[in-house]
């Protein structure tokens, strides 16, 4: 059996009838097809404005940026998850303003709702929420949070294509959200982002910080904002819109390969903890989580993973204390001790629509192998 990879990208005819049409016209930059792009893309989940960019990270980075048309400062703060993958806090870095990190759930991989307010401070502006690895964060008690406190909130989506909490999809419940379009991801574009809300506010920063700073649908030198090159191109657009023709099939594909997985692991919840679906979420399909509850045996789940030519990750570290990166800011081991737990015990694996019956089924076969020794 050839390995198994978190993700795969194949191009399709319609990916391919878009590139050349591109190369007949000898047009590869932002154009049209990034316009149908963004059209196509809205439609789906009824977001007003919607701004293709050149990867998720752009897209956090130009999201968290339109906090100065409201008013926020350099060096003000945006409140994240100490896990997730590293690019949500590298952009709010980048943006200007320091990431301040809250602990998460290690049950669920999401920030801890209960512990959101312990870090608020005069200079808080805005809380950016993390839907890791597809699964919606408490959406409720966050927004019940920043009401209290009068701050914005952002939603990292990037791994939350599809995505329903309570019935609403998510990037509708903040004042804007950000897609990755990277090979693991649903929609895969190779690269590429977008950023979705219905504040045309955040609409109109984000589409003047994609292109330098520049009032969007003007031609020259009049820069209104500090902005970055982050435009998408016509290429990546022409093989998302092919993941936007089957957005449905691929997702409810996905979804079935997790719930899957999910199910064939119910009985070993003593051993670890495994991605779920609560009943008032559909989780999006990005990957299957898997922390051991005994630290110890993490170690001998890659090496039989590895054995069995499964692709694993690992479940991203805590960006604070675990990536040398955010030494700087001064925090130890310790601080953030559920990230700190799953960074060290926790891999994922894919789910993706690649996958054929037999290799779920091996997969499948493959985790009980292991699980079975200890119960």
């Amino acid at each position: 059996m050839a390995k198994i990879n978190f993700g795969e990208l194949k191009l399709g005819e319609l990916s391919k009838t878009n590139i050349l049409d591109c190369l007949s016209k000898d047009w590869i930059t932002s154009g049209e097809k990034v316009k149908l792009f963004e059209k196509s893309w809205g439609e789906i989940f009824s977001y007003k404005y919607n701004k293709a960019v050149s990867s998720g990270t752009d897209a956090v980075l130009n999201l968290v940026s339109s906090l100065y048309r409201f008013g926020a400062q350099r060096g003000d703060e945006v409140i994240a998850p100490a896990l997730s993958f590293i690019a949500t806090s590298n952009a709010i870095l980048s943006a200007g303003f320091t990431p301040v990190f809250v602990d998460i759930e290690k049950e669920t991989l999401n920030i801890d709702p209960k512990k959101i307010e312990e870090v608020i401070t005069p200079k808080t502006r805005a809380i950016m929420v993390v839907h890791t690895m597809g699964r919606p964060c408490d959406m409720d008690e966050i927004n019940r949070i920043a009401t209290k406190h009068n701050l914005l909130v952002f939603e990292d989506a990037c791994e939350a294509h599809g995505a329903k909490y309570k019935g609403e999809f998510i990037g509708t419940l903040s004042k804007g959200s950000a897609y990755s379009f990277y090979t693991a991801h649903l929609i895969n574009c190779g690269e590429g982002g977008m950023v979705s809300t219905n504040d045309p506010l955040v609409a109109e920063s984000v589409g003047s910080t994609r292109s330098h700073g520049r009032k969007e649908g003007t031609l020259y030198f009049n820069h209104t904002d500090i902005g970055y090159n982050s435009k998408m191109n016509d290429l990546e657009a022409s093989v998302g819109l092919e993941g936007i023709s089957n957005f449905w099939n691929t997702f409810n594909t996905r979804h079935s390969n997790l719930l899957k997985i999910m199910d064939s692991t119910k009985k070993f919840s003593k051993i670890a903890w495994f991605s779920e679906e609560p009943e008032d979420m559909i989780v999006c399909p990005h990957g299957f989580s898997i922390t051991m509850k005994e630290g110890y045996l993490v170690k001998d789940l890659q090496d039989h993973l590895d054995k069995a030519d499964i692709q694993w990750k690992r479940n991203f570290g805590c960006i604070p204390t675990q990536h040398e990166a955010y030494e700087f800011l001064g925090h130890t081991l310790g601080d953030f001790p559920e990230a700190e737990y799953v960074g060290d015990n926790g891999v994922h694996i894919g789910t993706h629509h690649y996958l054929s019956d037999s290799d779920i089924d091996y997969i499948i076969k493959t985790l009980k192998e292991f699980f079975n020794k200890f119960i």
